[in-house]
């Protein structure tokens, strides 16, 4: 396809720089579509999931079997008031949905929805995205800072804590990848596992799957681990003074955060969009939403832990298993590898 529109776009007499970018342009805002489109029906999913767990229906009026329900909310929020508190610093409260809706859309850039289907496979890609999962901490403080509240800093603050802490061992179990596959790249990632199911890196990887999966899923504040914006206790957290679209923004970058968690665990473990029969991109989906399933199942079955208890299992048990997985990946990949 890609060659297709190059030799268009060279019979219409321009250049490659050009061509690099209006396709990085197609790429990015298809990106930002396949986003949006899945916020609004992992919304719907997600209460549908909970209601089914916890012996409730999930929204059911509006639209068939509540399918509207999510549309409607939109519209809501789209259309609500904007307010902005006094004594808030203006420039800094604007500022951090956006980045924090960046930071959650940028991670896509190297993630492949197939063999070719991909936006850039960088070089360093292990490194672009522990650097960019890393930005949306500041966005969170600049959001708790600029809300001149003394919840939204708190979170903000637990925030900062939070996902500080548990990027050391996220990383660390992106190091003992990088060792399997003997690459940055997640193209060759992929590629590494695709000799069946034989081949993929949950087998010899499962304490660095265990500990990867626990940590994300503190990265992305959900449940057991939200304690940025725990509404018993710090009413919304970091997002508090925020309503219209500005909070609409940090829901769906929350959601995009979720996607693509899930499609990381995929790509990095279980072999990404590769399986046998079906279209690549279509295995990306089944894995990508088997691990959303079981994100949201996690959240619905397990309550909150205590800001004390989430520190002490991150520095005194994820940690310490991280790296007992890079001394084991290391002899992995000397005698067998």
């Amino acid at each position: 396809m890609t060659e297709l529109l190059w030799g268009a776009w060279q019979g219409w007499g321009f250049g490659q720089s050009s061509f690099n970018v209006v396709m990085g342009l197609i790429k990015g805002l298809l990106v930002c579509v396949f986003l949006a489109v899945n916020a609004l029906f992992l919304v719907y999913m997600e209460r549908k999931v909970s209601g089914y767990i916890q012996g409730r229906l999930g929204p059911m009026r509006v639209g068939p079997k509540g399918l509207l329900q999510t549309a409607a909310d939109a519209l809501k929020l789209v259309t609500k008031e904007d307010i902005i508190p006094s004594g808030a610093d203006v420039a800094v409260f604007i500022l951090a949905p956006l980045v924090f809706f960046a930071a959650a859309t940028a991670i896509w850039v190297v993630i492949p929805f197939g063999p070719q289907d991909i936006v850039q496979d960088l070089n360093i890609g292990l490194i672009y995205i522990s650097a960019v999962t890393g930005l949306s901490v500041l966005a969170i403080l600049m959001a708790g800072w600029s809300s001149n509240n003394k919840w939204s800093l708190l979170g903000a603050m637990r925030s900062a804590a939070q996902l500080v802490s548990y990027e050391i061992p996220l990383v660390l179990s992106l190091v003992a990848i990088g060792m399997m596959a003997g690459s940055l790249r997640l193209g060759d990632i992929v590629a590494a596992q695709q000799s069946g199911v034989t081949s993929w890196f949950v087998f010899p990887q499962i304490l660095g799957f265990i500990v990867f999966f626990t940590a994300g899923l503190a990265e992305i504040n959900r449940a057991p681990f939200d304690l940025p914006e725990a509404e018993s206790e710090l009413v919304a957290g970091y997002n508090t003074e925020y309503s219209g679209f500005r909070w609409a923004v940090f829901f769906l970058a929350e959601y995009a955060n979720l996607v693509a968690f899930s499609a990381l665990a995929a790509t990095f473990f279980f072999g990404g969009p590769t399986g046998p029969f079906l279209p690549p991109f279509v295995w990306f989906l089944i894995k990508t939403y088997f691990f959303i399933f079981v994100a949201m199942w996690i959240r619905w079955t397990l309550p909150r832990i205590r800001v004390d208890h989430l520190m002490n299992l991150c520095w005194y048990v994820l940690i310490p298993l991280a790296l007992i997985n890079l001394g084991w990946t290391g002899l992995y990949v000397v005698l067998w590898g």
